[in-house]
């Protein structure tokens, strides 16, 4: 037997690509196929026809009959029942006849001269909503705390109803981890509550398939504790104590359903496993789930019902296995083991029979491979007819679950049945086999254009259909090969695949069809098209309310496509609102309200592809302002005050400004109290005692402030002693012998109380003496006359009301008034430091004969006069302040060699001392200024004079000048430096010896014993050599010039000759011997329309004058004289090689190169140049 099933797996994998399904074209002969059926379980609406569809395709094309619980349904003996013309569909009339009467398994069948297919078995059964059987329901009396199940036990239903609990309003009843519902539709509780009495808990079943709702009688629930149970309950009872045991206590959980430790459940593979855990207990448990055998499906798994009830969608084998539910609450915890077994009714492994197309002499296999739990059976059946009964075929083999056809020939075309069962299910498949010897054809219609977007995967149809079955093979444009490789996947419908289309892949293709009977050829046009991509996506916005807003959505598109912009809000149509304005790139909402917010889609559509982008639009506004003040928890000096927060409109609220009105003090005025975060909605406020208080709250976004709220109600706080004294406590004088004490005032809130007033205590603070106490009301500062001089007070200032004083005040400090100082610094002394700066010291001031509060000493000085004749001024007093308990300061800024007087004196809050003697001090000699000016007189041929005048600012005694200068170029370059001294008495001098027609510049200082001052510059020029200047100005109409001019021309004019006779006769040059020797790479010919050179012949310019030395580091240097022959060259850093030939164009430098073309283009030709050129070719 294993032999056989092995021999047959093998026939099946060789001839496996002779099973593929081949459409029949509908021109060709084939049995019947069944296209469509109603159903397995169909349940019909009693109120409508019952339709059972039925529809075959075949050629000829089939004829239908029924069967009605396995016999023949004699549709033309019932009126009611009609088939719908060209089909095998069934109509049934029920308004005749009740729905209930055709109730049944059908099975329909169709036939023609080439083989019988049937369909499933289709039970027709009518859907059933019935009502609930009348009860009368009992109220519910419970003691809180307690378990409770509310039973519904709805009607049985075709389908079953779907249950919900709902009130008298038609709302549905909360749901929580107290309070749920279970999959058979009760109500649990875990502990019951007071809120849970009410008497309208009311079960509702709806049934799906009429869309009809029933509804149980409400059921009454009464919740009470235990006190209240035996009061209400025990009149009844001869006043019997009916809850006699303690009130119900906290207790572990445990499990209203399941029931025991253990269960086990059973579910189909592909269907949706629910498993329930309900427990009560108090507090109430929390339930959670864990899968003991392996970990829970994350991916297909959820929880209902606050985690007692575990979903699994699409069950396979895996969720085989032990599940476990746990409660747990703070005293306890319990589990229960569910155990889940899956099983399979009967699913197709690789697909469903499919039909086979053999031509005469073929072979070929049908199979039927199906799997279930438990395994399930496969029988065969031909044209309806079990196969065991159907006529002997020597082509056909029946093993197991394949029929194996060898050497098939014509007349064996039949349906073949394939019926795979087990206790759970069954699954029924028609397969036809036909025998047909048929030409290759090509079904997709010719020339046929695909287009695809570049980068995405085509494909390109072949459809096909031949017996035997016709080989394809594609080619592109010129067919030169076939499309078998890499970017091309052929499949096995014919169609041709590029996973990646790029531009290169448009064009003509060409699909050939070829089996033993002929050929076929189609040809279809592939187009790539450009993606449509959005270059600017909209962004995100937020817009203030009232504002205008613009969602930008710029495209690139295949100009040969046509383009559709399409916006969306929230994936829906705009609202037809003019404000919104679509443009064909952008789209804009004027006066933007609320209702606009949400998120926008542009999308680019054409006829291949789209691209799509989205922004959110978020419309924000001041919050609206809070409601529903109220005021709580009402104390002496503290209310709690809770509001409810207006709409915050896309901002959130960042804080609450909570203010209030005094209308006892201040009517009318709003101060800001305090603030709280955004997130509370209560304030606990301090308060002051006798304030009549109105409370209002503004809201905060991010947009500003809400409108204030409306106030609340009043709050009158009663009056008490204050509870604070007055701040900035100052004792000062303004006169010599008083003192005046001042503090800030409390405000009206501060008061407490009426009757507001200050008590003001003051003493010496260096005597012993008693506190001094005046009452002061309405005013904020008292005097207190006839005190010493600056005299050290202690003070203090306490609030008082009608109520009670204050509590003790803190002790200032003050002084009582200042006078001026009685005595001057002694000792004062100066030392010089530089020429501008000296240092003052003195004694300081002792502090009882200041007679005040010390702010510190000034220096006053002045200058006298100057040490030299010519600077004899006298300036004005300066003034130098040192604050603070100083005895030495510096004063800068002095001039040099002058003499100076000064004095110091003290000062304090009200003016300064007496003046210390004053004293004089001379500053040494400093550097002098520049000379006041210098001037250049009596320029010569080589001599000039210069004249200039002392320093203005000469700081000592001048001891002379010293005078430097030195030559200037064209150019701006400095020659060497030439050094005179002078006399301090010389004002003049004169300059011999110096270069004719040249530039000079002079610098001049004074000088002291302290060194030499800045200097002053004079820039003068020689008179020109008048001789020179005529010969330079005649040589231009000297004789030999003009025939140095005229011979230059006529060397031009010879070469150009010999340029001219050396192309016509196609000689080489001399110069092309020297371009092969050095085999340049940017050689330019030689121009052919007139006759001059490229680079090459630029380059033959650098060459040096024959007989010229070069250097032996390769360079040309340039000698003292200013007439040299790199002047009249090009460039002048010629290189030359060893042999002395010019190397500046071979060496490959394109800098040394740029170079030369730059000079080139600057400079007129050298007559040197115009030689070496001439050489060359000579």
């Amino acid at each position: 037997m294993m032999e056989r099933r092995m021999d047959t797996a093998l026939l099946v994998l060789l001839m496996g690509h002779l099973a593929a399904a081949l459409e029949v074209p509908l021109d060709l002969p084939q049995p019947p196929t069944i296209t469509q059926q109603s159903p397995k379980d169909y349940i019909i609406d009693p109120r409508e026809n019952i339709v059972i569809h039925c529809d075959a395709k075949g050629k000829p094309h089939p004829s239908f009959s029924w069967t009605r619980n396995g016999t023949h349904f004699d549709i033309d003996e019932d009126v009611n029942v009609v088939m719908r013309p060209h089909s095998g569909t069934l109509v049934v009339d029920i308004s005749r006849e009740k729905a209930d009467h055709y109730e049944g398994v059908y099975q329909c069948t169709a036939r023609n001269k080439h083989g019988t297919a049937v369909s499933h078995n289709i039970v027709i059964r009518q859907s059933r909503s019935p009502l609930w059987s009348k009860e009368r329901i009992k109220q519910i009396v419970v003691q809180e705390g307690v378990s409770l199940v509310l039973p519904c036990r709805p009607p049985a239903g075709l389908p079953p109803p779907i249950i919900f609990w709902m009130d008298n309003n038609f709302q549905r009843l909360p749901q929580s981890s107290r309070v749920s519902q279970s999959l058979n539709g009760d109500l649990y509780f875990s502990n019951v509550l007071r809120e849970d009495s009410r008497n309208d808990y009311i079960c509702y079943a709806r049934f799906p398939h009429t869309q009809t709702i029933q509804q149980k009688q409400p059921i009454t629930v009464k919740v009470l504790n235990l006190e209240a149970i035996n009061d209400t309950m025990a009149a009844f009872y001869n006043e019997t104590d009916l809850f006699s045991e303690d009130p119900v206590d906290e207790r572990k959980p445990t499990f209203l359903i399941p029931s025991g430790s253990s269960s086990s459940h059973t579910v189909l593979r592909g269907q949706v496993l629910e498993m329930e855990c309900i427990a009560e207990g108090l507090p109430t448990p929390e339930i959670s789930w864990i899968k003991l055998s392996g970990d829970l499906p994350t991916q297909r798994m959820s929880y209902l019902y606050y985690q007692k009830n575990l979903r699994i969608v699409n069950v396979s084998a895996s969720d085989a296995g032990d599940y476990r539910c746990s409660a747990k609450n703070m005293l306890g915890s319990v589990h229960h083991t569910i155990h889940v077994s899956v099983k399979a009714s009967p699913y197709w492994i690789g697909g469903a029979p499919r039909n086979l197309v053999l031509a005469p002499g073929e072979n070929g296999v049908l199979t039927c491979r199906a799997s279930g739990t438990p395994k399930p059976s496969i029988t065969w059946a031909m044209n309806g007819i079990p196969i065991a009964n159907s006529p002997k075929d020597l082509s056909r083999k029946v093993e197991e679950d394949t029929i194996i056809f060898t050497d098939i020939q014509m007349g064996s075309s039949a349906v073949y049945q394939c019926n795979v069962s087990n206790d759970h299910g069954y699954l029924m498949a028609n397969a036809f086999v036909n025998v047909l010897s048929e030409p290759p054809r090509v079904l997709t219609p010719a020339n046929k254009v695909y287009q695809v977007i570049k980068n995405h995967r085509a494909r390109i149809d072949c459809a096909f259909f031949g017996s035997p079955i016709p080989k394809i093979t594609w080619f592109k444009d010129s067919r030169s090969s076939t499309l078998d490789g890499d970017p091309y996947i052929q499949h096995d419908n014919g169609t041709l695949e590029i996973h990646t289309a790029q531009a290169r892949n448009s064009g003509k293709y060409t699909c050939a069809a070829r089996n033993m009977l002929g050929i076929y050829e189609n040809h279809v046009y592939l187009e790539v098209k450009e993606p449509t991509r959005i270059l600017k996506q909209p962004e995100y916005k937020v817009v203030q309310r009232g504002r205008s807003v613009v969602f930008e959505c710029k495209v690139k598109h295949d100009p040969t496509l046509v383009p559709t912009m399409t916006w969306l809000k929230d994936d829906g149509e705009l609202p037809d609102d003019e404000r919104l304005i679509v443009d064909s790139d952008s789209l804009t909402i004027t006066d933007v309200t609320e209702s606009d917010g949400g998120v926008y889609t542009c999308i680019m559509n054409t006829t291949l592809d789209h691209d799509s982008a989205s922004a959110e639009l978020t419309v924000v506004e001041r919050p609206d302002p809070p409601t529903d003040l109220e005021l709580t928890d009402q104390k002496k000096r503290s209310v709690q005050l809770t509001w409810t927060p207006g709409d915050e409109h896309n901002s959130p609220i960042q804080k609450f400004l909570i203010q209030y009105d005094d209308s006892l003090h201040h009517r009318g005025h709003w101060h800001n109290l305090t603030e709280v975060p955004g997130t509370r909605t209560t304030a606990h406020l301090k308060l002051s005692p006798y304030v009549h208080y109105t409370f209002r709250v503004l809201a905060l976004n991010a947009m500003g402030f809400s409108r204030p709220s409306f106030p609340s109600r009043m709050f009158k706080t009663e009056a008490a002693a204050p509870d604070e004294n007055p701040k900035d406590v100052e004792g000062f004088g303004t006169e010599h012998d008083n003192l005046v004490i001042s503090w800030k005032p409390l405000t009206g809130l501060q008061s407490n109380g009426p009757g507001l007033r200050y008590r003001v205590m003051w003493r010496q603070k260096a005597v012993e003496s008693d506190w001094t106490t005046v009452t002061v009301s309405n005013n904020s500062r008292f005097v207190v006359s006839g005190t010493p001089t600056f005299v050290p007070y202690e003070l203090k200032v306490q609030a008082v009301n009608d109520h009670g004083v204050g509590p003790e005040p803190a002790i200032a400090r003050g002084y009582s008034g200042e006078d001026l100082p009685v005595a001057a610094p002694e000792n004062v002394q100066v030392v010089v430091l530089n020429s501008t700066l000296a240092e003052v010291h003195w004694d300081p001031v002792p502090h009882k004969l200041i007679r005040g509060h010390l702010k510190g000493y000034k220096v006053y000085y002045w200058k006298e006069r100057s040490l030299h004749k010519h600077n004899p001024y006298h300036m004005e007093k300066l003034i130098l302040m040192f604050s603070g308990n100083h005895s030495h300061g510096m004063v800068p800024g002095l001039h040099p060699f002058s003499v100076y007087s000064f004095n110091v004196r003290v000062y304090n809050g009200k003016g300064e001392g007496p003046v210390s003697p004053t004293q004089q001090f001379d500053t040494p000699e400093g550097v002098p200024g520049a000379p006041t000016s210098l001037i250049v007189t009596n320029s010569n041929l080589d001599t000039l004079t210069l004249e200039w005048s002392p320093p203005h600012d000469r700081k000592g005694r001048i001891t002379g000048y010293t005078l430097k200068y030195q030559p200037v170029n064209n150019s701006n370059e400095l020659g060497p430096v030439e050094e005179l001294a002078l006399l301090a008495n010389e004002t003049s001098v004169t300059l011999p010896n110096l270069k004719y027609s040249t530039r000079y510049k002079f610098y001049l200082n004074a000088k002291t014993v302290r060194g030499a001052g800045p200097a002053i510059s004079q820039e003068a020029v020689t008179i020109v050599d008048e001789a020179v200047a005529s010969r330079q100005v005649d040589i231009a109409t000297q004789g030999w010039f003009i025939g140095l001019m005229c011979a230059i021309a006529l060397l031009i004019l010879i070469l150009l000759i010999i340029c001219f006779i050396q192309r016509n006769k196609g000689g080489k040059y001399p110069v092309k011997e020297k371009e092969d020797a050095h085999t340049d790479p940017e050689f330019q010919p030689m121009k052919e329309d007139d006759c001059t050179f490229g680079e090459y012949s630029d380059n033959e310019d650098h060459k040096p004058l024959k007989g010229s030395r070069t250097p032996s580091n390769g360079t040309v240097k340039r000698d003292d004289s200013d007439d040299s022959l790199v002047d009249y060259g090009e460039g002048g850093d010629g290189q030359f090689n060893e042999d002395g030939s010019f190397i500046g164009q071979y060496s490959g430098k394109s800098g040394s190169r740029d170079t030369a073309e730059g000079h080139e283009s600057s400079e007129a030709p050298s007559p040197i140049n115009t030689m070496n050129s001439l050489n060359s070719f000579v």
